[in-house]
């Protein structure tokens, strides 16, 4: 983390360096700190009795675009999971389900054809990054997207933003490409986004992830289409603002004013909910661990859910999994 980012941090969220200072009941953000071993956090974290911000099966929602890109239709890029299953004849993007090697565009991401995309795919499985995380290659369709200027090795920098969101709240987003922005007479501005794309893709994605980055861009045609979605925890902040994003993520994690409620206001649903996306609370309480049901409830309350209706439509949904 650079610098200027830790000391915007330290304004607003205390701050540790490692995991042994953990409290019972802290929300813990595990920024840019999570990843290779999120599992393995994400129970050490429970086991001192407190919150990771995402538990495992959001950040793997997240992390794998293959869960995202069928939920999102067609706001994302027609994308394929082998090779073999592609029924178009190009051009394409190569990259692996979480990251990418943009920079290497010509011969690591981009494809003209489909045996392109043939040899584009086995330079990835020579990759160490891609490969050595054990990520699956994915084929994307090529959009073509409103160009700004070429890039390094003819990468097309495009007009795209990213916007940081938590509990399907946006608390900040800017352009997307801060390598470039000096480049660039004028930086695009955030604002041209329009705000109904964006809710009309939080509405669909909001609920499986608590805290997370949208990355959007706008086409040739003028359309808006979503490029990427990934851990907020591991994102990087493009030309967004620290001191704005951590303001704004404290103000919704201790519940200000302006925190929304959850998308659905009906208990028992919201209890469905909290167990799907926290599967080790269930087993928790099944092998008769009680702190797990008040770790999911703090959620609730968290999310300006009413504790006693709450408590009772967890507990229901608890003793029906766990019997």
């Amino acid at each position: 983390m650079e610098a200027s980012e830790l000391r915007a941090l330290k304004r607003f969220f205390p701050c540790t360096d490692t995991r042994m200072k953990i409290k019972r009941g802290d929300h813990v953000v595990g920024r840019y700190s999570v990843l290779p071993f999120y599992k393995e956090q994400a129970q050490d974290v429970e086991h001192a009795g407190a919150l990771l911000i995402n538990s495992f099966s959001q950040h793997r929602y997240v992390a794998d675009m293959r869960n995202w890109v069928e939920d999102l239709g067609d706001l994302t890029p027609k994308t394929w999971y082998r090779l073999e299953e592609v029924n178009s004849r190009g051009p394409f993007v190569l990259k692996g389900c979480t990251n990418s090697r943009k920079f290497d565009w010509k011969t690591h991401m981009f494809a003209k054809s489909k045996k392109d995309a043939g040899d584009v795919m086995w330079r990835l499985m020579q990759d160490a990054l891609i490969i050595g995380e054990d990520q699956p290659i994915y084929i994307r369709k090529y959009v073509p997207l409103m160009k700004l200027m070429d890039g390094i090795n003819g990468l097309p920098v495009s007009k795209e933003f990213r916007f940081f969101v938590c509990r399907s709240q946006v608390l900040c987003g800017a352009f997307y490409w801060s390598n470039y922005a000096e480049d660039l007479s004028r930086v695009p501005s955030v604002s041209e986004v329009p705000e109904s794309f964006l809710e009309e893709v939080i509405d669909l994605v909001g609920d499986r992830v608590e805290f997370f980055v949208l990355d959007v861009a706008q086409k040739e045609d003028g359309d808006w289409i979503v490029i990427e979605l990934n851990d907020g925890q591991m994102s990087g902040l493009s030309e967004n603002d620290p001191a704005l994003l951590y303001s704004r993520l404290r103000d919704v994690l201790v519940g200000r004013p302006e925190t929304k409620p959850p998308s659905s206001s009906n208990p028992r649903e919201w209890a469905i909910r909290a167990c799907n996306n926290h599967p080790a609370y269930v087993d928790g309480f099944a092998a008769g661990k009680s702190d797990a049901a008040l770790l999911i409830l703090e959620r609730a309350l968290l999310e300006g859910m009413d504790r006693e209706l709450a408590f009772e439509a967890l507990l229901g949904e608890l003793v029906k999994r766990s019997s």
